[in-house]
């Protein structure tokens, strides 16, 4: 009987020109595709600062830039300012719903026109049914799906990871002509009242990274730690 490797081999990309910051030169660390990543294993990545791709596990490793942080909100101390009580007044025609992860066409034409404005013309604006179903509706882990609707209509949907002490939010689209709705800050809102619903401590939001406008948006929801990968520790931003 073959026995399972109980860690996984990691390796290094190649390296690549920086998306978020100019002038930088961008590269990973990951954990062996042909690894059989588990829930257990999962949560242990989750904790160092490693995020999900679909099926790939990585933590920015570049070469001479640290900016990439692993960010968490506690949930369970966050408390909304008046901007996000506003966001959350404007919406209040808005209702939530927990689904399996799976393939739907109607998540996929959203996907379609929320790339087509937000990323158009980068590899994000693809048409391929199945490049979608690998990034968002496929996993190795424990992960769903929520639905934000205005009646019948999809205003929003965000691919979640369930991790030990907390949600992971892997990615979330929107209809960009309901841009004065605010989904993307609502989005993040609703996963922080459904973590908190469930004695959660933690939501997992991505990458931050401080010189970068576009990520801005994540020091607004505190509590805020960021995973330094030099000291191998969660600390206080904000």
């Amino acid at each position: 009987m073959t026995r399972q490797q109980s860690a996984p081999n990691l390796y290094q990309s190649t390296p690549h020109t920086c998306p978020y910051l100019q002038g930088e030169t961008a590269a990973n660390l990951l954990i062996d595709p042909q690894f059989k990543v588990t829930p257990a294993m999962y949560d242990k990545l989750i904790r160092n600062g490693f995020r999900r791709n679909g099926a790939v596990y990585y933590r920015p490793h570049c070469p001479t830039c640290r900016q990439c942080q692993s960010v968490r909100i506690q949930v369970n101390k966050f408390v909304p300012g008046k901007s996000f009580r506003r966001i959350q007044t404007r919406n209040s025609d808005v209702a939530m719903e927990l689904c399996a992860l799976g393939f739907r066409e109607e998540h996929f034409a959203l996907y379609r026109a929320y790339q087509s404005q937000r990323h158009h013309g980068d590899s994000m604006d693809d048409p391929d049914p199945e490049k979608y179903q690998q990034f968002l509706a496929r996993s190795q882990v424990e992960t769903f799906m929520i639905e934000l609707r205005i009646g019948r209509r999809l205003l929003a949907v965000s691919v979640l990871d369930h991790v030990a002490d907390g949600l992971s939010a892997v990615y979330t689209f929107f209809d960009p002509a309901q841009a004065r709705r605010s989904p993307g800050t609502l989005a993040i809102l609703r996963q922080i009242e459904l973590a908190r619903s469930v004695e959660y401590n933690w939501l997992y939001l991505g990458y931050w990274i401080p010189d970068c406008e576009k990520m801005t948006y994540k020091t607004r929801f505190r509590p805020l730690e960021a995973f330094d990968s030099t000291a191998i520790t969660w600390a206080h931003v904000c």
